[in-house]
């Protein structure tokens, strides 16, 4: 307990002097807002995330403004976000937040995770940092900064285990600090504690670390790599939903296929983004966003 209390205090010390100053963590935050930056977060760096959180909370500030909008005009303001079904999951969650909670975005873990997209990690991400709730958020920062410093490993298991979850239970302090505590090993994952190279002269809790002290072990695997892009089916549907997004009506099929030239793959990419509800095809062989 003693040692818990000199990590948590090392912690927060650090994440009070070195946070980002990133507007969903902002005193005047809304639950609305951290929900929206959670859903956007999710593979997605924090650079790409800013100006797209500013825009969509400029223009949709409560769930209900985004609800009185067509999806398609939520996948457009998505951008080059990537992904972006996130865009329709979070206009379903206003719809939902709308007719089924009053306009307010839930506090209660269980009806966070009922709504349209919201996993284990965003229901208790939002529950904990836009309600202060005391619960443990494991992300692929904080699964890092435990593996590291408590059970001495480079990289946690692919997905979260049983052990992580009840690991980053006993090491939550008391309800008044939970929530800082959470956030602040999330920032040290993000900034120090990296992937492929971390800061360790800069680590607030170094003297801890079990990995620094076993040598940097380096027997568990390597580093997680990013998804290839180039030439992929993701990069076809990308190409087309920036022809879709651009346009002010429907699009002729001759436009999408100008922009991709195989066939097969574009066929496919287009299919794929129909039956994902991102485009409605109508009659005549034209495409655009969906009005649903």
């Amino acid at each position: 307990m003693c040692e818990d209390r000199r990590v948590h205090d090392a912690v927060l010390s650090w994440y009070a002097a070195h946070a980002r100053d990133l507007p969903w963590r902002a005193h005047d935050r809304t639950p609305w807002g951290v929900l929206v930056s959670e859903v956007m977060l999710q593979q997605t760096p924090v650079t790409r995330v800013e100006p797209v959180w500013r825009e969509w909370m400029a223009r949709w500030p409560r769930p209900a403004d985004l609800a009185a909008t067509e999806s398609g005009e939520a996948i457009r303001a998505w951008g080059r976000l990537g992904y972006p079904r996130r865009a329709l999951r979070l206009h379903g969650a206003a719809r939902v937040i709308t007719e089924r909670h009053g306009g307010a975005v839930p506090a209660e873990y269980d009806d966070l995770i009922a709504l349209p997209g919201v996993g284990e990690y965003t229901a208790a991400a939002v529950s904990v940092f836009a309600f202060g709730a005391r619960r443990s958020v494991l992300d692929t920062n904080v699964r890092r900064v435990l593996a590291r410093t408590v059970t001495g490993t480079r990289y946690p298991p692919t997905a979260p285990t049983a052990a992580e979850r009840r690991l980053a239970d006993d090491l939550l302090p008391d309800e008044a600090e939970a929530p800082a505590w959470s956030v602040a090993v999330m920032e040290l994952g993000a900034v120090v504690c990296t992937a492929r190279s971390p800061r360790c002269t800069q680590c607030p809790i170094a003297s801890s670390c079990a990995w620094r002290r076993a040598g940097h072990p380096d027997d568990d695997g390597p580093p997680r790599r990013g998804q290839p892009w180039t030439g992929t089916d993701r990069q076809a549907r990308g190409r087309l939903m920036a022809v879709l997004r651009e346009a002010h009506g429907p699009v002729p099929k001759d436009q999408l296929d100008a922009v991709w030239s195989h066939a097969m793959q574009r066929e496919r990419a287009l299919d794929g983004l129909v039956a994902d509800g991102l485009v409605e095809p109508l009659d005549g062989q034209h495409y655009r966003l969906p009005r649903a």
